[in-house]
């Protein structure tokens, strides 16, 4: 799709408000800055000051990685017509295209969406006094502290509600945590049970979902499906299930509910809990108005690779919009997401959700050149957002023998990108 955009100079300067910088926010900011240049005013919002893939919190829990080796400041991204505001969006007029901030107000003639998903951390009572959440930045680096103190035992990873983010990850954990506990000795007096509200691991893609039950038999790895975690006993350390049985636990690691952010919830755009848009051309009910990824309920799941397709999409409707010529791309609910196995294994997952239509899905076999290749796919969108190289596949224990980088160590880490 970005082969296809036109290059030529818009007819005239717009403002684009590009709420969100996440990987659905990133890659239009970076789309329309390469189109358009100088010629248009996009403003990329953000309350953090900094991005963080979603797989890299697991790197950071298992000790792979250091959270400073992941995080990408916004401060470093120089576009042309392009500019990072560092802001907590107060409300959103969908109407008018008026944004409010902390740091003043903004106009817009087109507004983006792409605040992701929040998380509602006091949703599911006992979660924060007896167990953990891994989907913040803040709630992975915590578990990377609890797992170098933890000396075995039961681990259960579970998810509170649906919908949720990157629906692979809680499978990709419990494999992870199966290689994690086995390095150290302890996989022998420990049981790793996995609970998800899903009747299938990944449910579109039912070659994924076999090869992940066989992943978990082979590891020991407790499967309960279709069933959610409903709340914590701290005092009996005990995790309750929506059907009112109970599993004990020495270590929990929960997936949070997850809400649409206040100021989308308070704009009125939100319908259900969630936005929605045009399955075609993500648009909302307000003209120039647009969302895309997490917040909208256009049928496609909760995962940056999703985002980073539909803002392509919005990317040329903007332009065709801003020009007045025809030829804007439409969405096919396209997306291919790479499914970590542990032992250095990766797999791809290709699935297609088409509108009105069951999703269908395939997956090619886990393989260490996988892995690469997703060390590349990170590699080139930092490359791509902000315009310098990444070494995603760089291993810890490489970087240690080599004695650097001296000046992560100790430094204390805060924020990240909306997904």
């Amino acid at each position: 799709m970005r082969r296809h955009l036109p290059v030529h100079a818009v007819s005239r300067p717009a403002r684009v408000l590009v709420l969100g910088a996440g990987f659905g926010g990133l890659e239009l900011s970076a789309t329309l800055s390469s189109v358009l240049g100088q010629d248009a005013d996009i403003i990329l919002m953000d309350k953090a000051h900094g991005f963080m893939f979603g797989f890299s919190k697991l790197d950071v829990m298992f000790g792979k990685r250091r959270p400073a080796e992941v995080f990408h400041p916004y401060r470093d991204i120089t576009k042309p017509g392009l500019r990072f505001v560092q802001a907590t969006i107060g409300s959103i007029d969908a109407q008018s295209k008026r944004v409010e901030t902390n740091v003043g107000c903004f106009d817009g003639d087109v507004i983006v969406l792409a605040l992701g998903a929040d998380l509602d951390l006091g949703a599911t009572p006992g979660l924060l006094e007896a167990g953990h959440e891994f989907y913040t930045n803040q709630g992975a680096f915590a578990v990377r502290d609890a797992l170098a103190r933890f000396g075995g035992g039961r681990v259960i990873v579970g998810v509170t509600s649906t919908p949720f983010k990157c629906p692979p990850a809680p499978s990709e954990t419990a494999l992870l945590m199966h290689d994690y506990l086995t390095e150290r000795g302890l996989r022998s007096r420990s049981a790793i049970e996995l609970v998800m509200p899903l009747g299938a691991p990944i449910p579109p893609a039912p070659p994924a979902s076999r090869a992940l039950l066989a992943a978990f038999a082979e590891r020991g790895v407790g499967w309960h499906p279709e069933r959610f975690i409903d709340r914590l006993d701290p005092g009996r350390k005990v995790a309750v299930f929506s059907d009112e049985t109970e599993m004990p636990y020495d270590l929990f690691l929960g997936v949070p509910r997850h809400t649409v952010p206040p100021a989308v919830q308070a704009s009125g755009l939100a319908v259900d809990g969630w936005v929605p848009v045009d399955p075609l051309t993500l648009e909302t009910g307000f003209p120039g108005v647009y969302a895309l990824g997490d917040v909208t309920s256009v049928g496609t799941p909760k995962a940056g690779v999703f985002a980073e397709g539909q803002a392509l999409v919005v990317a040329s409707q903007i332009i065709s919009r801003l020009r007045g010529t025809p030829g804007a791309v439409t969405y096919d609910g396209r997306g291919t997401c790479y499914l970590e196995f542990g032992r250095n294994l990766v797999g791809r997952i290709n699935v297609t959700f088409p509108p009105g239509q069951a999703p269908y899905g395939d997956l090619e076999e886990p393989s260490p050149q996988l892995a690469a290749d997703k060390a590349d796919f990170a590699a080139t969108r930092i490359q791509r957002w902000f315009d310098r190289p990444w070494d995603h596949g760089r291993s810890l224990s490489q970087l240690m023998a080599s004695g650097g980088p001296k000046e992560t160590i100790g430094r204390p880490f805060h924020g990240a990108g909306s997904d």
